[in-house]
């Protein structure tokens, strides 16, 4: 059995949230090194702050001011921390319920290793040299044995308010095709196209998943389909894509292969966009070095008949 491919993937994307008035200010108080939750109707002070009661389901917007020390509640041991991770060193994360709060924040806990931690220990804020108005304005939280600070006073209103967030998202992870997909995706490299047959409906499904999703059955019969094959549906792109070098407006359609039982995905090449059609007969169009085709262009053949095609629509 031939080796099944695998590969490092990042998912990555900047995600940008604007802020309601308890949320603006709770960030922004951390910029200013206060920390304010919000007084719920059972009369409980939640940090970090909800917008909307978790009871009663209605806005609330009653800020209190907590102090920078509290008690751990829980936590675990990070012995190998991560890229974007508070600490670069091993460190715990814990749940923290700051003094004057009734719910816990979660947060690094810096400490020398996992003996110097336990539940119930005094710890403190650890600012962060620079704040922007953001939960990493808080650098960690350290061990503390001393009493809480005098607090500010402080009721919500600052100047310059953090009026919205932009995170980063990302997800790193190795990818695998599995049996089926790698052979199709060998196949490629061939100019071939290969899908796998279901032995109890007899469809042919391109590109592979290695099992039929109507019939529950293993599949592991190849079958060559095309190169040719026939535009079942389609669209036209009207809006440019970042880091793609295709001009618009183009065509992206569905593709019915000869002899598969499923359309799959393309591009439309080599005629003006507004001439494409339901039954347009293409042809892949292969570029030096590439993994598959870069578009579609058509054959010249007469259009399909729409019942050898309307299955696969």
């Amino acid at each position: 059995m031939p080796e099944v491919l695998k590969a490092p993937l990042v998912v990555e994307f900047p995600f940008t949230r604007s802020l309601g008035p308890v949320q603006s200010a709770f960030l922004t108080g951390l910029r200013e090194r206060v920390v304010l939750g919000v007084r719920a109707s059972d009369g409980r002070v939640l940090v970090p702050p909800a917008e909307y009661d978790p009871v009663t389901a209605e806005e609330i917007r009653d800020l209190v001011e907590v102090a920078p020390t509290g008690t751990v509640t829980t936590w675990a041991w990070n012995h190998a921390p991560r890229r974007g991770q508070p600490l670069t060193t091993p460190f715990a994360w814990a749940l923290v319920r700051l003094d004057g709060a009734d719910t816990a924040l979660l947060h690094a806990l810096d400490a020398p290793g996992p003996d110097a931690v336990h539940t119930g220990m005094r710890v403190r804020i650890r600012w962060a040299e620079e704040r922007t108005g953001a939960i990493t304005d808080i650098a960690c939280f350290e061990p503390h044995d001393g009493e809480p600070p005098q607090l500010t006073g402080a009721t919500g209103e600052f100047e310059d308010p953090v009026t919205g967030i932009v995170a980063a998202a990302r997800l790193d992870y190795t990818y695998s095709p599995g049996r089926a997909q790698t052979a199709f995706i060998n196949a490629l490299g061939g100019r071939r196209t290969v899908g796998e047959r279901c032995p109890s409906c007899r469809k042919v499904y391109v590109p592979p998943r290695g099992a039929c999703p109507t019939c529950g059955v293993a599949t592991d019969e190849q079958v060559e389909v095309g190169p040719r094959g026939t535009v079942t549906t389609f669209c036209i792109v009207n809006i440019k894509a970042k880091n793609l070098d295709i001009e618009v407006p183009y065509v992206y359609a569905h593709i019915a292969l000869d002899g598969a039982g499923l359309a799959l995905h393309g591009r439309i090449g080599g005629i003006p966009y507004d001439e494409v059609r339901m039954g347009l007969r293409v042809e892949p169009v292969w570029t030096e070095g590439a993994r598959y085709p870069d578009h579609y262009r058509p054959t010249g053949e007469p259009d399909a008949d729409y019942d050898t095609y309307r299955e696969l629509l």
